[in-house]
């Protein structure tokens, strides 16, 4: 499968292809109590481990102890509305109850599904490794209002490039320049982002690979070291990482 960058990919109602296919999944197997108290692994030098962020080989961005004996694995598109309801629900908690505790890493790979979210990804992966999941995190709450913005009248208009010209001017349809400019991204580094031919080869590449490696067919798919977890909500997941972690 072919990563879509085209004008076929503008459309609202496309932005929801292959996203929601975690399943609910049937939790009565797992008794494990979501209120004990974690053990806790000592971040270096009295850190914290949720401030800890790395880019992964596999081209992901972890959060937390990279040795951490819970290897949680996200794939999300950024233009995915389960995506988005997850991060609402889930991030605080993961953040800081698991991630703190040094018993779980987080690591998010970006599943790319769409023009629109082609170029929310390469601008949120295009800054400082700390900033990421704080902007991920943003870019979701904000996500009907930036999508909003791609009217019939801006797709029309954007349907008359080719698509290897297509990402730029979505981006500022989307008003993304004054998204990030607000973070701290000047013009110029918003256009080379933008024109990294590079970064949008590594997140067609990275996504390529979870479609034939690991199988992700939708978003939110997640891992728990290693094994694909059936479930999409953060209440069905939280009991899946106290087991793996062990109560």
């Amino acid at each position: 499968m072919k990563i879509l960058t085209g004008a076929s990919t503008i459309a609202l109602a496309l932005l929801l292809a292959g996203c929601g296919d975690g399943g609910s999944g049937d939790l009565n197997a797992l008794a494990a109590n979501s209120s004990a108290p974690l053990k806790q692994i000592a971040a270096p030098n009295n850190g914290d481990w949720s401030e800890t962020v790395s880019q992964t080989p596999e081209g992901g961005f972890l959060m937390g102890n990279p040795d951490a004996p819970v290897k949680l694995v996200e794939y999300a598109s950024l233009t995915c509305p389960h995506c988005a309801a997850f991060s609402n629900e889930a991030t605080n908690g993961l953040r800081n109850t698991y991630i703190r505790s040094g018993q779980v890493s987080w690591e998010f790979r970006n599943f790319i599904l769409n023009a629109p979210d082609m170029a929310m990804s390469a601008l949120a992966r295009c800054q400082q490794p700390a900033a990421f999941f704080r902007t991920v995190e943003q870019i979701f709450a904000q996500q009907t209002e930036i999508l909003g913005r791609i009217d019939e009248q801006e797709s029309q208009r954007l349907q008359s490039l080719q698509p290897d010209q297509l990402i730029p001017p979505l981006a500022r349809a989307m008003e993304l320049d004054t998204f990030f400019a607000r973070r701290g991204m000047p013009e110029a580094r918003f256009n080379e982002c933008l024109s990294d031919a590079q970064a949008v080869q590594q997140l067609t590449d990275m996504t390529n690979r979870a479609m034939t490696e690991q199988q992700v067919t939708g978003t939110p798919t997640f891992f728990i070291n290693g094994e694909r977890q059936d479930v999409a909500e953060w209440s069905a997941l939280e009991p899946r990482l106290r087991a793996a972690i062990g109560g």
